[in-house]
């Protein structure tokens, strides 16, 4: 068994470099070459998971299929390389720490002085590695978050500097820096990045490649500058230039030769490597960016201030999109603003609309009153999560005449509770949280519309919530045209409802959004998108 290589991507200067996006870049051209590659992130933040972080934080929490609560880096990670991640994927400080003090508590430490080197960095070490030691890898690229020099990455940098030296060329460390054009000057300038990497330096690390952020091309003489003033070989020396779409950049790095580079120092001999097989990512790339005609969608959310808050969504909707040759224009609608009054100017000139998901009752006259409008109109519609269980109450209200129809979550005693709290409650949150998390498998009926969709019975799909269909209202809803036409397989509860009336509008339970890839793109993203274009 070959010994699993690791790279690590940090960054400086400035945050929101696109550090996951790079990384994600580099797995998928080794990917593309054959290899074994899985993506990893490691948060700074003492946070245990991003589970109880509100979305305007950190964006969107991702659900692995294990059920753990993530970084939105791993939507990226699955989007790229459509390979599924776990809960070893993520590592946070507060995980770290967590683990550290359950060992120094049963003893484990046999009485020693627990310090951050080295029983914290060798906690770190042990988290890295666990990806690689069954031997699935051939590669595990990890990102570590934040930006070098601040004090919460301080013990991530120290262990790369131990597994620098304990790994020898099995590993690799990639720095990404920004390079700032001033105006005035009209000229790049270097030192930010110079400055960057004497910090990683200070801390014992010498990267192997450097990747410059940039909105003008380097020139050579530029990338000698960096390479004599940095300590790396000029030809490791890479430009990442702005581009119109995250979904460029590989094919950029790959023009930059940046998984060349990395094979040629960790040993490989390119003449007996495969060369990357890009062809179906180019065939995407280039359907995105040379669609002429537009489809457009309304997202309404309660959250939509900040986009990165339903990031798996919007670029679900890219890819559904770019499949179906058309550019997406999507409006971001807060939900929040939207009542019966203003709806229809609101919503009168999109061809599609998504409810999205969300805790808490905030918002929800909004979208009760975005479904009856793209109810009664004829407009394609997929409600997700919360989407489905509002769906669940307007037609409860608007069509069986419930009109006091809620959930548990609102008022508990209500005999109208048309979503209803799980029954078997799982504690998956230490704070006594009743969450379904990770994947179920779902059972779809053979006479709906999502059975076309998915053209199979059995599918799995990724949960995060907490309340339920109250199952207690299922033979009424069919009766006046809501199937229910997806069924968890184990517990009988509701998973997907229909209006078998309407030209498109189906609510599920699920995080559809989580399973799309660039590669394959999420059949019902691509069936609403193709109902939203076919009017």
């Amino acid at each position: 068994m070959k010994d699993t290589k690791y790279i690590f991507v940090t960054g400086g200067v400035t945050s929101s470099l696109g550090k996951g996006i790079i990384a994600a870049s580099l797995g998928k051209l080794l990917q593309a070459r054959g290899f074994r590659v899985t993506n990893q992130k490691l948060d700074p933040y003492i946070n245990v998971d991003p589970g109880t972080l509100n979305p305007y934080e950190h964006g969107e929490c991702y659900v692995t299929v294990d059920g753990h609560e993530a970084d939105l880096d791993l939507g990226h990670y699955e989007r790229f390389l459509g390979v599924e991640t776990h809960k070893a994927n993520n590592v946070t400080t507060g995980r770290i720490y967590q683990n550290v003090i359950n060992k120094e508590r049963r003893g484990d430490f046999l009485g020693k002085t627990v310090q951050v080197i080295p029983h914290i960095t060798d906690e770190i070490k042990r988290n890295i590695k666990l990806l690689g030691a069954k031997g699935d890898f051939d590669f595990v690229i990890t990102e570590i978050g934040g930006t070098v020099g601040d004090i919460e990455s301080f013990p991530y940098i120290e262990s790369v500097r131990q597994l620098r030296w304990e790994l020898g060329k099995n590993c690799m460390i990639i720095h990404l820096t920004y390079v700032p054009y001033l105006a005035a000057a009209k000229e790049l300038k270097t030192k930010p990045t110079q400055h960057s990497v004497k910090a990683l330096q200070e801390q014992g690390v010498q990267p192997d490649i450097l990747v410059l952020r940039t909105e003008h091309n380097i020139s050579a003489d530029l990338r000698k500058k960096v390479a004599l003033f940095c300590n790396v070989e000029t030809s490791a020396v890479l430009q990442s230039i702005d581009v119109p779409s995250i979904y460029r950049v590989p094919l950029n790095m790959q023009m930059e030769k940046l998984d060349e580079v990395v094979l040629t120092k960790m040993g490989y001999d390119l003449d007996n490597t495969p060369a990357a097989d890009m062809v179906k990512w180019t065939e995407f790339v280039e359907k995105l960016e040379n669609a002429k005609e537009e489809v457009r969608i309304a997202l309404i959310g309660k959250y939509v201030q900040l986009p990165d808050a339903y990031k798996s969504i919007i670029e679900s909707l890219i890819h559904a999109s770019a499949y179906n040759n058309r550019k997406l224009k999507l409006d971001l609608i807060l939900s929040d603003k939207l009542n019966d009054e203003n709806v229809a100017l609101k919503l009168g000139k999109v061809d599609g609309i998504i409810v999205a998901p969300g805790f808490g009752t905030r918002g929800m006259d909004g979208k009760f009153a975005a479904l009856q409008y793209a109810r009664e109109n004829n407009i394609p519609c997929l409600g997700i999560c919360m989407g489905m269980q509002t769906m669940s109450v307007e037609f409860a209200r608007n069509v069986l005449g419930y009109a006091d129809a809620n959930s548990t979550e609102i008022d508990p005693n209500t005999k109208n509770n048309v979503v209803d709290i799980m029954e078997e409650q799982k504690n998956i949150l230490d704070l006594g949280g009743t969450m379904r998390l990770g994947a179920f498998k779902c059972k779809l009926k053979k006479n709906s519309k999502v059975y076309s969709i998915y053209k199979k019975e059995n599918i799995s799909e990724r949960h995060r919530h907490r309340y339920e269909f109250n199952n207690a209202y299922i033979e009424e809803f069919e009766k006046a045209g809501m199937l229910c036409s997806g069924m968890n397989v184990e517990s009988n509860l509701v998973e997907i409802i229909e209006l078998t009336s309407h030209k498109w509008y189906i609510g599920v339970q699920f995080h559809p959004e989580y399973s799309s890839t660039v590669i394959n793109p999420h059949p019902l993203f691509i069936g609403f998108i193709k109902a939203a274009i076919d009017k």
